[in-house]
């Protein structure tokens, strides 16, 4: 199937009978909704979405970040030992686990954007409420109603920002939103270095500082359109209609005469495009036959049972190997001998080389294609693992730390953009929030486990581990379909 090319603003609107198939679209027939968003350049609204769902995802990765550092002061301050930090760290895990599953389904059913700012409001309290913990077991119950709205969030954002983004550069549009985590775990690693670190009490204020998503998630709810694939299979066809007239309208393309009908009495999808109109379009997306799959038998059914398989795979093992590596970094960098302060910026430094780890993906998957760019970038991450395990200096540490930064988060944007695609409509927000909820038995396992190799084997055995993790995410990705270029099965 050819890509699809953009389409220049100019395009003109001209006169043809309507035609009963969407799938026509590229030979000048009537266009879908979808279709009529994919053929769109990037365009200001676009930019906003991304912004909005952005800033969330930075200050989702800002507070899953700061627990990190927020352990080794407890660590110092309160003398917690480590199975109470891994307590502390699994707990938010369990609950992005529940969170994660939950809020695909609810993404399904009431929306994306609903869910969205709801997952805000829900951690941002909660991590706010967090400061105020007298002890270890309040903080590990507020940690788990945290994780709960984490979870929730990562995947429904990713849904609406695949379902709005136009086809050819899907993949690079959700990799830059991937990137907005690295903004929030800079942030992380500042308020850890220079709050967290102040005195007895700084972890509290770095704490105080959750509540900021709680505020925004009002931004969310009232200025973020609602994702119009979800709104026409639910029938809002007329809300489907002006959304996506809107963004048409900041891309200088004049919409249809006339709104999209409605659902026919068979069930069958109505076209979107006006009956009497048409848009000449260069190789608009189109989901070939062979690519339809049917949500009958949900995300387990025939059609998709393989790619929900491999994409649970590579979300366990990535979610084993990065929290296990970058949860306990700073903890494992003062049982090294380094102070709080110089241990808090090495991960600051390490942290950094998240930015060009995303942007290198953001180009690659549009380049090589999403398989391969999760696979090169998983397999980096497992050398780079074993560099780490074996760094003896601090020049070492933070060579390999920092490769290990740079492959990782790239993995992870080639992940998230990957995702939505593999899954129609219908169950797109349960198959990504499904595929997060069991990558997250892993990430609560992470905490407990490194300890214990440390113990057994040094950071050589637990690093080692974690790269054989990493190995066998880049095995389970190179089983995944490659879908780049192609429009979402709806």
């Amino acid at each position: 199937m050819a890509r699809d090319t953009p389409t220049s603003p100019e395009m003109t609107m001209s006169r043809s009978p309507a035609a009963p198939d969407a799938a026509s679209a590229a030979t000048g027939d009537p266009l879908t909704r979808s279709q009529r968003l994919d053929r769109l350049p990037f365009t200001r609204k676009h930019a906003k979405l991304l912004g909005a769902s952005g800033i969330g995802w930075a200050l989702d990765a800002m507070d899953v970040g700061l627990i990190s550092f927020i352990i080794a002061a407890l660590t110092v301050h309160w003398g917690i030992s480590t199975a109470d930090g891994s307590l502390i760290a699994s707990a938010g895990f369990a609950g992005m686990a529940l969170g994660a599953s939950v809020g695909g389904l609810l993404a399904d059913r009431i929306g994306r954007r609903s869910v969205f700012a709801l997952t805000l409001l829900v951690y941002g309290l909660a991590t706010g409420a967090s400061a105020l913990a007298l002890g270890v077991g309040a903080l590990i119950v507020l940690r788990f109603v945290v994780g709960l709205g984490l979870g929730a969030e990562l995947p429904v954002a990713s849904t609406l920002m695949s379902e709005f983004a136009p086809a050819r550069i899907r993949g690079r549009v959700v990799v830059w939103l991937e990137a907005f985590w690295a903004l929030g775990w800079i942030l992380a690693a500042l308020v850890g270095t220079f709050v967290a670190a102040s005195g007895p009490t700084g972890w509290r204020w770095a704490l105080a500082a959750g509540l900021v998503p709680a505020l925004y998630s009002l931004v969310i709810r009232l200025g973020t359109p609602e994702s119009v694939r979800f709104l026409e299979t639910k029938g809002r066809f007329e809300e489907a209609e002006a959304v996506t007239r809107g963004f048409e309208e900041a891309a200088g393309i004049e919409p249809p005469s006339e709104p999209a009908g409605e659902a026919p009495s068979d069930g069958a999808t109505a076209p979107s495009g006006c009956a009497a109109e048409r848009v000449d379009a260069d190789a608009v997306g189109v989901v070939p036959a062979a690519d339809r799959v049917e949500d009958a038998g949900g995300i387990w059914s025939r059609a998709l049972r393989g790619r929900t398989a491999g994409l649970w795979a590579v979300w366990f093992f990535i979610n084993l190997a990065y929290y296990g590596a970058f949860i306990w970094i700073p903890t494992l960098l003062v049982d090294r001998g380094f102070d709080l302060t110089r241990s808090f910026t090495f991960t600051l430094i390490i942290t950094l080389a998240q930015i060009p780890g995303y942007a290198a993906a953001a180009w690659l998957i549009e380049v090589l294609g999403r398989r391969w760019t999760l696979t090169v970038f998983l397999t980096g991450s497992a050398l780079s693992a074993i560099g780490y395990g074996l760094a003896d200096s601090e020049a070492q540490i933070l060579v390999a730390g920092c490769l290990l930064s740079f492959f990782n988060l790239g993995a992870w944007g080639a992940l998230y953009a990957i995702g939505p695609e593999l899954y129609p409509t219908a169950v797109r927000g349960t198959g990504t929030g499904a595929a997060a909820a069991f990558g997250r038995l892993a990430s609560i396992m992470a905490p407990f486990l490194v300890p214990v190799l440390v113990a057994a084997g040094g950071q050589v055995l637990a690093f080692g581990a974690l790269a054989l993790a990493f190995a066998l995410a880049a095995a389970a990705a190179f089983t995944l379909p490659e879908l780049r270029g192609r429009a979402l099965a709806d």
